[in-house]
């Protein structure tokens, strides 16, 4: 049987700011609300969050003979995600000013998951990055982390919503878990509401990515019409604001340390970069997603 405590120490060795633990199980309810999300069309062309939905809100159907779920959380707030001045031109989410979290948060795990491996060699289990269909959202409410708030984003008490998952889903279960995270702390703040220039996101705690700055500046087939606010990759627009994020420390694991700084370069500067100095420069970051052609046209 697994130890809560061994788990929330390896996670704490490994880099993580935040660890909790649950059991794998059914999520009826929040499957409810993303069924109905997908009914009206909110995910736009995102086709690949139709696929796997049995899967994605029942951890056991995603990874076979799944008992505990571990979800963990870092924090990666920096100077950009303070905001930007109003007339800037070139704006690009704080996360992607580091390197690619996904290569970090999967080597982070790994370390989890090898260190219980060599303790009980019985044990089987699998690390996930947001790169296959887990809500983890709300696995992570689950888990006792934080609840999803107006933005629908995960809400932490000490961090915010500038945090990045990962998870493991292992075969074993575990002598005691974390209590899931009970209501919502956003009270009657509308902040990430009044501060979305798009006006994308919706009274149930979800967004419309037909109008999503993030899905037309990272996503494929994006509409070319589509207003960006500055925004060239990703936006923070609704998570600035948030009183939580306010306070919220800077990030203290240094593989997130950003790469360079949007904040001073202008517009010129972007266009005037060649292929080779982007991938000099940011070619670490999620902003090779996109690619250097479709950032200066997110320009315009």
């Amino acid at each position: 049987m697994l130890d809560r405590t061994e788990i929330k120490r390896l996670a704490a060795e490994a880099g993580f700011d935040l660890c909790g633990v649950a059991p794998c199980h059914p999520m009826p309810q929040a499957e409810e609300r993303f069924r109905a999300w997908l009914g009206r069309g909110l995910h736009s062309t995102l086709g690949y969050m139709e696929r796997h939905t049995e899967k994605r809100f029942d951890p056991a159907r995603l990874f076979e003979g799944a008992r505990t779920a571990v979800v963990c959380a870092v924090g990666y707030k920096n100077a950009a995600s303070d905001g930007y001045p109003t007339a800037h031109r070139t704006r690009v989410a704080s996360y992607a000013c580091a390197a690619d979290y996904h290569t970090s948060i999967r080597a982070m795990l790994g370390r989890m998951l090898d260190a219980l491996l060599k303790a009980r060699p019985a044990l089987r289990g699998r690390a996930f990055v947001d790169t296959a269909p887990l809500a983890e959202k709300q696995l992570a409410v689950e888990a006792g982390l934080g609840w999803i708030g107006r933005q629908s984003l995960l809400v932490t008490p000490a961090l915010g919503t500038y945090v990045l998952l990962g998870e493991l889903l292992l075969s074993e279960p575990c002598g005691s878990y974390d209590a899931p995270f009970e209501g919502s702390r956003c009270g009657t703040c509308r902040a990430c509401l009044d501060a979305c220039p798009v006006q994308a996101l919706t009274p149930d705690r979800t967004v419309d990515t037909r109008r999503c700055i993030s899905r037309h500046t990272v996503e494929r087939d994006p509409d070319p019409a589509a207003p960006l606010h500055g925004w060239i990759f990703g936006c923070d627009a609704c998570q600035s604001v948030c009183p939580y994020n306010r306070r919220a420390p800077q990030h203290r694991n240094p593989a997130f340390d950003p790469l360079f700084d949007p904040a001073a370069m202008t517009a010129d500067e972007w266009l005037a970069l060649t292929e080779e100095e982007f991938d000099r420069r940011m070619g670490q970051t999620p902003l090779t997603r996109s690619g250097l052609e479709r950032i200066r046209r997110n320009i315009g």
